[in-house]
């Protein structure tokens, strides 16, 4: 299996500073690829969103080129992506804390992190950021960490009321504005002509999972070129209909 891999950002309609920060990398390892992805969107209510995104994805670029092809060599385990990915997240956590209260700020992040290799997925999530799965359909691999979710799950709200709550935001916990931070893990079989997506929750806010998949279903996403024009035309189609928060996606393309 080969990968072909794509990501676009842009600070939208209203922000002047992009608070979101994306890593797309394809490795190769004794011939055969895989990709390792990171977005983080910085709190936009927060102060030094940007330094604290961007500071999450240099620790798990760090993590990757010093301790992937260790695990790799062993034989890649959930348990081991678990642990040391946990770490890196408390790590983060405590440092940003850091940061903040010596300089008088407040500042977090959320954190989307995956793994692609030929034979199986690992995705860490802290926060609202997404994963999706999209062959014929749309598939939601990750669980937003927010108020609204955990309302539906408790059955106290239904998904449409979700989606214009005011609270559809509020997160129950991103990374350097907790106290501590519980990341959702999830894994699974990767799939052949398929398109993963990582997308902050500025890029789904006006657009539907239909649309996703008419822009990015994998039979549209043949080349880097495409997969990059794809990205950006549905970026402004998401700026025409005035979103006001900054909008990043990445994407991964599976093919034989």
């Amino acid at each position: 299996m080969r990968f072909m891999v794509s990501a676009s950002t842009d600070a939208g309609t209203v922000k002047t500073t992009n608070q979101d920060s994306v890593s797309v990398q394809l490795l190769e390892r004794d011939g055969k690829q895989m990709v390792f992805a990171i977005l983080c969107d910085g709190m936009g209510g927060l102060q030094k969103g940007e330094l604290a995104s961007a500071s999450v994805i240099h620790a798990f670029r760090s993590w990757c080129s010093q301790r992937l092809a260790a695990l790799l060599k062993n034989g890649l385990q959930d348990g081991d992506i678990r642990r040391e990915w946990t770490q890196v997240i408390t790590d983060c956590n405590k440092k940003i804390k850091t940061y903040g209260r010596e300089n008088g700020v407040r500042l977090g992040t959320t954190a989307t992190v995956l793994l692609l290799t030929q034979q199986r997925y690992y995705v860490a999530n802290v926060g609202d950021s997404r994963v999706y799965e999209l062959q014929t359909q749309v598939v939601q691999i990750t669980r937003d960490q927010t108020m609204v979710a955990r309302e539906i799950e408790m059955g106290l709200l239904a998904p449409e009321q979700a989606e214009t709550d005011p609270r559809r935001s509020v997160l129950l916990q991103c990374i350097g504005a907790s106290e501590e931070v519980y990341a959702d893990f999830f894994y699974g079989t990767t799939l052949g002509n398929t398109v993963y997506m990582l997308c902050s929750d500025g890029f789904r806010h006006k657009i539907t999972p239909e649309e996703m998949l008419a822009y990015l279903e994998p039979y549209r996403m043949s080349s880097p070129e495409n997969m990059l024009r794809n990205e950006q035309a549905l970026i402004r189609l998401i700026k025409e209909r005035n979103e006001r928060d900054n909008i990043t996606v990445a994407t991964i393309r599976t093919y034989e």
